[in-house]
């Protein structure tokens, strides 16, 4: 087989990697499909660059991805890797061997400048993403659009330019990769959730062990 490739661990199944990016998940509508619980249903993408090869951990996942036992957000592979999605795992074959190929994670771009109706959009975007479920998409434009109460066609001009200005070439699950992009910066965090404050003078909320406490009072 010419080119990169992983071979599930589980099946033995040698799937050959797309030229540009491959989606792995357990989702229906992913390039390769894992069945393995562990695995979010968009977990992580294989990119292909010229002669390199990486994998990119989409960040939408408790359980990670792994290279060679290691926890990566993205990481340059060689021949004979062992990716783990979870508990799932594959070998990389295909990639052509260097005499020196450092192992490294690839470096992160600079953050591009935004406009503060831009950081509003990226923020709605992420919201669904960086919530406590185990894998849930990032926001629709529909849904940014109710959200920022504006039209849905000028979120989809706010996001061509975002695409542009984060470099996120045209493809498959563009809006993913984006906030993927975005929250791996830094650019959105999660927010956490501060319990409300109970209201002076109001009794505290009695437990069983309380309740009886107080008949016997009584």
């Amino acid at each position: 087989m010419e080119g990169p490739f992983i071979r599930i661990e589980d099946t033995g199944e040698v799937v050959p990697l797309r030229p540009e990016i491959t989606t792995i998940g357990r989702g229906r509508g992913v390039d390769i499909r894992l069945t393995d619980p562990s695995v979010s249903r968009l977990h992580a993408e294989f990119v292909r660059r010229g002669p390199y090869l990486y994998v990119v951990d989409l960040g939408l996942s408790r359980n990670g991805t792994r290279v060679n036992g290691r926890p990566i957000a993205r990481r340059v592979l060689d021949d004979g890797d062992v990716v783990s999605f979870g508990a799932a795992r594959g070998r990389i074959g295909g990639v052509p061997r260097e005499d020196f190929a450092p192992e490294i994670e690839l470096r992160r771009a600079a953050a591009p400048e935004l406009t503060r109706r831009e950081v509003d959009v990226l923020t709605s975007l992420c919201r669904p993403a960086l919530s406590d479920e185990a894998f849930v998409a990032p926001a629709t434009a529909r849904e940014i659009a109710d959200d920022l109460v504006v039209t849905e066609a000028a979120v989809k001009q706010h996001l061509l330019r975002l695409y542009q200005k984060f470099r996120i070439p045209e493809g498959t699950n563009r809006r993913t990769r984006l906030a993927n992009e975005v929250v791996a910066l830094g650019l959105v965090r999660p927010t956490p959730v501060v319990p409300p404050q109970r209201a002076a003078g109001a009794p505290e909320p009695q437990t069983a062990s309380s309740t009886t406490a107080n008949r016997r009072a009584s």
